[in-house]
């Protein structure tokens, strides 16, 4: 038994965030496409939840689930790319040890816990459209508070480890990370501690997680799809398929900027390394940006709320 092994080095105190290092001069254009971007998701969101919180006609299951994804959009936003323009624009690199593990908790847990709210939101499609006599006694606002309860705990605990792991690894005095923001991978790397289990802890954890929202997703819109093929009446099957078409928009965006980023992760040898960094931050702005834009386009109860909204203003 060791006990030097356990005994933490002078703790790192803080740690620098080098961003992008090779491309100093092109990072005014991108913190200005950041913010632009990050004041339209803010903006959206804003206008979403205020609209679904003012409008009663909203105060239904499917739109407070949709309130739901956009707070959790809202905190992912403010999580990381705050911080991304403060080192663009003012060079503040520095992020404080325990700041650094709770941006990494929180990226962690909520990109699972919005993955799952789409779960959710699938099964309440499902329900709506394959077992629509049962709809108002399986989803009520009871199924809705517990199913945020759940997405919440769920996804709170079993990704909590990833920044307690990191946290208890020793930082030999060093303390850059090339990333400009806390993932995981980026920030055990300078420990000078075997971080396997800390790396299969994230990639178990993150594919159980994304993993069996995606399968139970999948079967919901499958079964969504046979019953609507089934419906005889002029224009049902339209009506039916334009709600889920909104879910399955975003449901495909958040899918197919997941599986970018792995597969950057994946080739990591033949793509540059700002390439992942860049894709990172973008995963936490654009679904944002565009969620709550897709549903107001496409949803008439939420544009008519936003338009009596500007009305009142």
């Amino acid at each position: 038994w060791d006990h030097s092994a356990t005994t933490p080095s002078p703790p790192v105190s803080e740690f620098l965030l080098i961003c992008f290092p090779n491309y100093q001069s092109w990072q005014h254009w991108l913190s200005l496409l950041l913010s632009l971007l990050f004041l339209l998701a803010m903006g959206a969101n804003a206008t979403l939840l205020v609209t679904i919180r003012l409008e009663a006609s909203l105060h239904e299951p499917m739109y407070c689930l949709l309130s739901l994804l956009s707070l959790l959009d809202v905190v992912l936003c403010l999580t990381v790319i705050p911080k991304v323009l403060a080192i663009f624009w003012f060079d503040n690199k520095a992020i404080s040890f325990s700041g650094c593990f709770l941006q990494m908790f929180i990226m962690n847990s909520f990109l699972t816990m919005e993955s799952c709210t789409f779960m959710v939101m699938a099964y309440d499609r499902y329900v709506a459209i394959c077992n629509p006599l049962h709809y108002p006694s399986v989803i009520t606002n009871q199924f809705v508070a517990r199913a945020a309860i759940f997405v919440v705990a769920r996804n709170g605990l079993l990704t909590m480890p990833i920044p307690i792991l990191s946290s208890r690894l020793r930082y030999c005095a060093e303390n850059i990370i090339k990333n400009c923001i806390c993932t995981n991978l980026s920030v055990s790397k300078p420990s000078c501690d075997d971080i396997t289990f800390n790396r299969l802890y994230q990639f178990v954890a993150g594919w159980t997680l994304l993993g069996s929202d995606l399968i139970l997703i999948i079967l919901s819109y499958s079964c969504i799809l046979k019953a609507v093929l089934k419906i005889k009446v002029e224009g049902a099957a339209a009506k039916a398929l334009s709600t889920c078409g909104s879910h399955f928009i975003l449901i495909l965006f958040f899918s197919t900027v997941l599986l970018v980023l792995v597969i950057t992760n994946l080739a990591r040898k033949r793509i540059p390394p700002d390439v992942p960094i860049l894709l990172n931050i973008l995963h936490h702005l654009i679904p944002p940006a565009l969620n709550p834009i897709v549903y107001g386009v496409r949803t008439k109860e939420i544009k008519q709320g936003i338009q009596k909204l500007l009305r009142r203003l």
